[in-house]
Formats: C-alpha cells, structure tokens, sequence
C-alpha cells in the first residue's frame, strides 16, 4: 500500500509546568544565517511508512537494556518471594492462572485486538503491518476463526497452536491447559517486520452471537480471553459504526477483561461511511452500550476513523479521523518504551493477589478442628464465605478489590479438602511486604520522573535526540486518505521557494540547531519561560531588543518555546549580533513556521 506521509498540522501537546534547569551556556549564534535562502531548503519529515511506526516506538538499545535490567530483577524477586508462596497456597488453581516462566518477563508488549466478526480487526493489523500476513483471512462473513499470534522471524510461516504452545522462547505454554481443542484453533504467523520487532499482536476470532455457534467452539472462550488479557499490555475492542450491538458473547468476553481496565481502547471503526450527525448518534449510541457493559466510573478512550489503507468514502470528518489515528498511534508507538512499567505493574497486581489469598487460606486452615468435625466445619466455612472474607478484610488490612470472586472461589474450595490446607506462614508474608515496601520502589527509582535533573532523566531514557523529523510518530497511511493534496513535506530535500505553503526558510538551521535546543533540557518538547529567558539574556543584548525578539519568537503566545520559536529566536539573535541589522517589526512570511502561519499570516 502507498505509505506516503501526509502534510497535516499536529496538535501542540501541553507542556511541562515545572521549571527547568538550564543545563550549559547557550552555543556562539553561528554563522549560518544567509540574506535570502533561496532554492534550497531541509528536508522536512521523512517518508514514513507502515514500518515505521516500530522505529518510533523503539528508543534505542539502551533503553532495551534498561527494561531487560529490570526484567532480571522482577524475575528474582518472583522466584524469591512470590512464587513459593504461589506453589504454598495454590494460586494457579484459584486463581486459573499458571505460574510464571521467565520467557514471560522477557516477552515484547501484546497487543490483544478484540470485536464482533466483520469490524475490520484483520485489517487493522495488515493497516498497521503494511503487507498482507500468512494465514490471514479476510471478509464480510465470520472469517478469522481462530487466535492468531503475529510475530517477527526471519520468513514467512504459519506455526500450528500445539508447536506454539512449546516453544521455549515464547509466552504461550499456559495456553496448553485449555486443550488440544483450542491448540487446533491456535496458529502463530511470522514475518519480517520492524512493527512487530518491538510488539507482538494478536487477531483473535470475531465474537458470535448466536448459542448454537458459541457452543460449538469447543473451548472456553472468556476463559482464553482473559488468559491474554492478563498477559497483554494494551486491549483493542473494535466496533462496527454500522452494527453496535453488543452480544452475549462480547458481554462475556468484556466481563472477563474486569481488572485490566486501565488497558483498554475502543475503537469505532468503519465512521468514514456515516455522515457526521449519523457518527453524533452512534458514537453517542456506543459510549451507552459500554456504559451498560463495563462496570467501571470511568468512560473507555474511543478512537473514531476507519483504520485500513483505503481512502475515506466520507471525508466531512477527515480532520477529527486524522488526529484519532494519530492519538491511536501514538499509544502503539509507545508500548515498547512503557514495557518495563506495565511489567512492574503485572507482578505488583499479583503479588497482592498472593497476599491475600495466603490469608484466607491461613484463616481457613486454623479454623478447622484437629481431630472430629471437620467436614461439617469445613461446609459450615465454605456457606459462611462472605463473612470469612470481612473478617480477613478487617484483620489484615487488605483491599475488597484484591479478594477473589466469591462465587468461583466457593466452588473451587468444595474440591478440597481445608485439613490438607496450608497453614499462614508469617516469614513469607513478610517477604512479600519487604518486596512491595522495598524491592518495587528500588526498581520505580530506574523509571523516568519528574523529579529528574534532565541530565538525569536523559540518561534513564536514552531517548533519541530530539528533533523535528521524529518528534511526529511516522503513521501507516497514504498521502490521500484524509483527502490531503500532496505538499512539500512530502517530498525528502523539503519544499522548493515557489511553494509557499510549505517553504520554510529556515528549515537547514532548525536542523542545525536541534543539539542545541536539546541540552537546554526542554520538557516535553518546550523550553520554561526562565530557560528560554536565560538564554536570551546571556546573548548581550538590550532589555528593549529582547523584549521585541521574545515577541515575536513566542508566536503562540504561550509563555514557552518549542523547538521552531527557538529557531526564530536564535535567527533574530544573529540577524542582530552579526549582522548589525533593526529586529523587524513583525516577522516575514517566509520565516515564520508553516505550522504556525495560521496564527499570524490573515
């Protein structure tokens, strides 16, 4: 598909409100400002593609090492603390969850894509693939009808679910419990691909909704829904702007998803073929079936568009489609980089879980008599579960939110026998605290903060440089979906003079001037007012000259400088201190940034 990228107007993200220190002098304005650039200009953005959108997300080998620093500590402080309280009380039968391996700290992020047959879930991976993928099944009947893992390798094949299942460097071998019925429903497809480099993606069968076709499955499908859910790092749930209902099946399904709802995204898919008051009703329409369906305070984000490489068949929506995409990108492109803390995250989830299951096991092993009785106690304990949950609350201090289902957890204990039981082992629960009180927060100290000096900050982020051509995240779309001409951004030596919607004259300095905005330590792409103060100031220049430059470099008129104002500043600057020439009283088209002309050129 043409992955050309597309000339659009970004929004301005909110900068940081604390300050900053300024972390060096400011560089000799260099000599780098020409009377009239004429003919040439930087390139621009580069062309993006649909591989690209790993490339984005990745920030580097350092990084990389970061998040397998602390993927090597959250697996020793598993195998120390957590999971011999695991084998102790039983979590993997309570709580239907096997015990982790080390392949699953190390696995890349998951992406878990859900929905009804016939939402476009197969063609938004080959959106965001770029290429079409082995064993991918396409159509308006319910085509996908199995779980399909997409993963990078060096050629392209299908793996069977029960090859899948045992391969020793992915974090599939709990799938076996559910059965060679579902293994045979289970395929893995690898392919070259710089996307899936960085995350791995799975397609899962469209959700029915008549009995007869659920039924004959053959495999429990909430239950293998929520066995990814548990494991992936972001949920998609696609919708249909043409068929919202949500089915008995997709309740099921969504219900199984409770516990990860920070890990959900919607998305409306399919809204190019409504015309905007019709897209008013169904987005309405939807965000009150999921209100219905997901018993969270909190409305689900919802991305609206039509996410495949077709251009849109409605474009009165084409802006509002662009800038949802970008959102959703953007969320992908970073789940490499937020690995490391969804990992901390997961485990901390189950260290509670283990916590809590310790004492309610040790509660019910102590209340059960030494010698006579034990099997009327024993259903006496099982019938009176609520309080037995109250009294375990109270006495530890434990959250209602870290307890179990009391209904699944009554069944699963009238298979026991409470004589046989565990009894609490204080050293262990100790563990367990220390690990959360100490262990977790030495680990949080490795993660970016706000706190950070931005030598600091730089370091643990190992972050690319800053700069123009990759501050955007590179979208897997061709220049004439959302009904763009093509512009000069589209071309990779920037636009020529004579265009002059996109000509930037100072295009090859903003280049030039990237490192030195960078070591200024800007917080999230903008300068503070004193940092950018500061650096003014130490150019020598009069109160009267500076005051002119700063109003006219802060074209937005927001306090701060992103990288382009900078740019404008330091080409004033120079136009004074090296050329001896009058600040201007308002700035040339032809200076000022085509991504911010709207705001001054009527």
């Amino acid at each position: 598909p043409d992955t050309r990228n597309k000339s659009q107007s970004h929004p301005r993200p909110q900068p940081h409100r604390r300050t900053a220190e300024n972390r060096g002098e400011m560089a000799e304005a260099p000599g780098w400002l020409n009377d009239a650039p004429s003919g040439k200009a930087a390139a621009v953005r580069k062309g993006t593609s649909a591989r690209n959108l790993a490339a984005a997300a990745d920030t580097g080998n350092e990084t990389n090492d970061r998040t397998a620093m602390i993927s090597a500590r959250l697996k020793s402080i598993y195998r120390r603390a957590v999971l011999p309280m695991e084998k102790r009380y039983q979590y993997d039968y309570f709580f239907e969850s096997p015990l982790l391996t080390d392949v699953e700290f190390d696995s890349k992020p998951q992406v878990l894509l859900m929905g009804q047959y016939s939402v476009g879930k197969t063609s938004f991976i080959r959106y965001i693939l770029g290429r079409d993928f082995p064993g991918q099944r396409i159509g308006p009947e319910p085509t996908t009808d199995r779980f399909t893992v997409l993963i990078n390798g060096p050629e392209e094949r299908t793996i069977p679910g029960n090859a899948l299942s045992v391969h020793p460097d992915l974090p599939f071998r709990g799938l076996e419990r559910f059965g060679v019925s579902f293994l045979s429903r289970f395929e893995g497809s690898q392919l070259p691909s710089s996307v899936l480099r960085s995350v791995t993606l799975i397609d899962t069968p469209g959700v029915l909704s008549g009995e007869k076709q659920r039924t004959n499955r053959g495999y429990d499908f909430t239950k293998v829904v929520s066995w990814f859910a548990e494991r992936a790092d972001l949920i998609i749930l696609l919708f249909d702007a043409n068929k919202l209902d949500i089915s008995d099946e997709l309740k099921g399904a969504i219900d199984a998803l409770k516990g990860h709802e920070d890990k959900i995204r919607c998305i409306l898919n399919k809204a190019d073929q409504i015309d905007r008051q019709q897209l008013m009703r169904v987005y309405g329409a939807l965000l009150w079936s999921l209100g219905k369906t997901m018993s969270s305070p909190e409305v689900a984000r919802v991305y609206v568009g039509s996410f495949w490489q077709e251009p849109l068949k409605n474009t009165d929506n084409a802006d509002l489609f662009e800038a949802e995409e970008k959102d959703l990108m953007n969320d992908l492109a970073v789940l490499p980089r937020q690995s490391a803390v969804r990992k901390i995250n997961e485990l901390v989830k189950r260290i509670r879980k283990v916590k809590t299951l310790a004492y309610i096991i040790g509660h019910l092993k102590a209340q059960m008599p030494s010698l006579m009785g034990r099997d009327k106690k024993q259903q006496k304990l099982i019938s009176d579960l609520p309080n037995v949950f109250r009294t375990v609350m109270k006495k530890h201090n434990l959250a209602p939110g870290d307890f179990p289902d009391i209904n699944k957890f009554s069944d699963k204990l009238k298979d026991l026998k409470f004589s046989e039981l565990s009894a609490l082992s204080t050293k262990q629960v100790e563990d367990l605290d220390n690990v959360l009180n100490s262990d977790i927060p030495k680990l949080m100290e490795l993660l970016p903060s706000e706190r950070d000096t931005p030598e600091l900050l730089k370091a643990k982020m190992a972050a690319a440089s800053y700069s123009a051509a990759t501050a955007a995240v590179p979208l897997p779309t061709s220049g004439t979906k959302f009904g763009h001409r093509s512009g000069g951004d589209t071309n990779p030596f920037g636009a020529a003079e004579d265009d002059a919607e996109h000509y930037w004259a100072l295009q090859d300095s903003a280049t030039r001037l990237v490192k030195d905005f960078e070591a200024l330590g800007p917080r999230g792409g903008f300068l503070d007012t004193k940092t950018a103060r500061d650096v003014l100031v130490k150019t020598g220049l009069s109160k009267d000259q500076l005051r002119k430059i700063w109003n006219l470099s802060d074209i937005d008129r927001d306090g701060y400088f992103d990288h382009e104002e900078y740019v404008v500043a330091m080409f004033l600057v120079d136009a004074v201190t090296q050329k001896g020439r009058p600040i201007p009283d308002e700035l040339p088209t032809t200076v000022i940034p085509p991504s911010k002309r709207h705001l001054l050129v009527k």
